[in-house]
C-alpha cells in the first residue's frame, strides 16, 4: 500500500563524497520557459487575487450572515480560510521568483515552506472528512443532528484538524532536513516538497521514507477512508428515501463537498500515484499546481454557485 504513496521514492544510500554545507536551494520553477515569465506572473498575480476575493467572501458570509451560522457553514468558513493560508504559502514566493527571476531560498526558508505546506494540505485533507462526517450526521441522523454536532464540538474537531498534523509534520521536517546535502542545490519545483529535497540528500534516507508513508497513511488515507465510509452510508440512507425530491434535496446538500473531495484528492493521486519518468519533472509541477493552487480557486465557485443559501447571503451582503 504505502509503496504506491509516494512512488518515485526508493530506498537510497549515496556515498557521502564532497560532502559541503548548503546555505541555501534554487527553487527552479518555471524558469525553462523565460519567455513566458511575466505572462505567468500575470496569470498567477491573477489567480492568487482572485483566491483571496473568492474564499475571503465565503468566510466573511459564514461570519456576518445569521442564516448560514450553522455546523455546515462554520465548516466551511474554516475551509476558506484553511484556503487562503495553503496558497499563500507557496504563490507568494512564486511570483517574487518569476518577477524577480532571483530564484534562490534560505536552507530554514525552504524547511518553514515545506513545513507549511504539508501541515496544511494534512489540515484539508482532516477538514474534509469533518465536513464529509457533519453531512453523514445530518442526513442520516437528522433528529440527533443538533445535538451531536453543537457549537462545541465542532469547534473541537476544527481544532483537532489543525492541531493534530503540527507534530507530525514538524518532526519530518527535522529527520528530512538533518540530513547532509550534497551536489547540486537545484530543486525542479515551484516550492520546496519533500520528493524533490530527498533527491539532494545524501546518505541513507530510509527513516525518512519511512516516516513518509506513515505520516501519508495517517494523514491522508486515513482522513479519505473515513470519507468513503461517509459517503456509502450516505448513500445508502437517499436511495432509502420515499420520493425523488427528497433524494434530490438529500444528495444537494452534499453534492459541493463531494465535487471538491473529488477535486483535491484526484488531482493529488495522479500526481503522487502515476508512473514516474526522468522527464517527469514538468507535468509534477503542473499536476502540483491543480491542488495547490486551481482546486482552492475553483471551491468557492463550486459551494456559492450550487447553494441557494450563500448567494442569498451574497446578495444581502452585496445589496446593503
Amino acid at each position: 500500500m504505502v509503496n504506491f504513496i509516494f512512488p518515485q521514492m526508493k530506498h537510497k544510500e549515496k556515498p557521502q563524497e564532497n560532502l559541503t554545507k548548503l546555505m541555501e536551494f534554487v527553487l527552479l520553477d518555471f524558469a525553462d520557459v523565460p519567455h513566458l515569465q511575466k505572462f505567468l506572473f500575470g496569470l498567477f498575480l491573477i489567480i492568487y487575487i482572485i483566491v483571496l476575493l473568492g474564499n475571503g467572501t465565503t468566510l466573511l458570509i459564514t461570519k456576518l450572515d445569521p442564516g448560514l451560522h450553522t455546523p455546515m457553514y462554520f465548516f466551511l468558513g474554516n475551509f476558506s480560510f484553511l484556503e487562503i493560508c495553503y496558497v499563500s504559502v507557496t504563490l507568494p514566493r512564486m511570483l517574487t521568483n518569476l518577477w524577480t527571476q532571483r530564484r534562490a531560498i534560505s536552507f530554514a526558508a525552504c524547511a518553514t515552506q515545506m513545513c507549511w505546506v504539508h501541515m496544511l494540505g494534512a489540515t484539508e485533507c482532516s477538514l474534509l472528512a469533518v465536513m464529509a462526517y457533519d453531512r453523514y450526521v445530518a442526513i442520516c441522523n437528522p433528529l440527533h443532528y443538533p445535538l451531536v454536532m453543537n457549537h462545541k464540538v465542532c469547534v473541537q474537531l476544527v481544532a483537532a484538524s489543525w492541531v493534530s498534523v503540527i507534530p507530525v509534520q514538524i518532526g519530518q521536517t527535522f529527520l528530512i532536513f538533518s540530513l547532509p546535502f550534497c551536489g547540486s542545490n537545484l530543486i525542479n519545483h515551484f516550492f520546496c516538497d519533500i520528493p524533490p529535497i530527498l533527491k539532494l540528500a545524501c546518505g541513507d534516507t530510509f527513516v525518512n521514507e519511512m516516516m513518509i508513508y506513515i505520516a501519508a497513511v495517517l494523514l491522508v488515507v486515513v482522513p479519505f477512508v473515513l470519507i468513503l465510509v461517509s459517503y456509502g452510508k450516505i448513500i445508502s440512507t437517499i436511495l432509502k428515501l420515499p420520493s425523488a425530491t427528497s433524494r434530490a434535496k438529500a444528495f444537494s446538500t452534499c453534492s459541493s463537498h463531494l465535487i471538491v473531495v473529488t477535486l483535491f484528492y484526484g488531482s493529488a493521486t495522479i500526481s503522487y500515484l502515476r508512473p514516474k519518468t526522468q522527464n517527469s519533472a514538468g507535468t509534477d509541477k503542473v499536476l502540483s499546481l491543480f491542488y495547490t493552487i486551481v482546486t482552492p480557486l475553483f471551491n468557492p465557485m463550486i459551494y456559492s454557485l450550487r447553494n441557494q443559501d450563500v448567494i442569498m447571503a451574497l446578495r444581502k451582503l452585496l445589496y446593503k
